[in-house]
């Protein structure tokens, strides 16, 4: 495993944005561990979510393409923190986009905040978290109503590996049914290998009873491999 994602995974722990406990996702899955994207709140820790984010796109994309699209309204600061990251680590230019919830109708009208986006614009879509691909579904049309672009693939924080709304995961889902690439910083195999048994600041945080019940979570609702 790389080291950037190590760092990572120790990031999201500092952050308390990755979690342990008992938890009830969205769609009622009741799983021992929970990712919340909202506890960056501070520059420090932006400005770092975007190195990472920085560096799983260059792994996966390169650096050569056009726009950075985050759909609102966690998606904004993400592109942000990320296009500047690759300025700096990669010396490449990468406009960031956003959408409106709301189209606005006066001043810098429109539904799309920071870069227009124009024909053959290469796109790359950044995310929180992987989704069952329900905002990639309703971020597509917004896209394509800008011109004839070509959508390269999506980066998300965290792979939870769990099914979509099938057998496989909803990352995998997404690949086959949009056809481009996708991607994340870490998968929560990743976390497991790099937390179980092994302190971090002198604390076993995946210990043998949590490992347990991440398996057992991933019995019941893990995708196909």
């Amino acid at each position: 495993m790389q080291e950037y994602k190590k760092e990572f995974i120790e990031f999201m722990i500092d952050c308390e944005v990755l979690k342990f406990g008992d938890f009830v996702t969205k769609s009622g899955r009741k799983t021992p561990f929970f990712v919340n994207t909202g506890f960056y709140r501070t520059g420090t820790q932006l400005r770092r979510l975007g190195e990472y984010y920085a560096k799983a796109i260059q792994e996966t994309f390169g650096t050569d393409f056009d726009v950075l699209f985050g759909p609102a309204y966690k998606g904004i600061p993400l592109t942000v923190a990320a296009t500047m990251a690759i300025s700096e680590f990669y010396d490449a230019d990468i406009k960031y986009c956003s959408n409106r919830k709301e189209v606005k109708d006066h001043g810098d009208k429109g539904i799309l905040l920071g870069s227009p986006i124009a024909d053959h614009d290469k796109v790359v879509i950044i995310e929180d978290v992987t989704t069952a691909g329900t905002s990639i579904g309703e971020t597509l049309p917004i896209l394509k109503a800008q011109g004839d672009v070509d959508v390269l693939g999506l980066v998300v924080s965290v792979d939870r590996m769990e099914r979509g709304q099938g057998t496989k995961s909803a990352l995998k889902e997404i690949e086959e049914k949009y056809g481009f690439k996708t991607t994340a910083i870490v998968t929560m195999a990743d976390v497991v290998e790099h937390l179980y048994n092994r302190p971090y600041k002198g604390k076993i945080i995946i210990d043998d009873t949590l490992k347990a019940a991440i398996d057992a979570y991933y019995e019941q609702y893990g995708a196909e491999a």
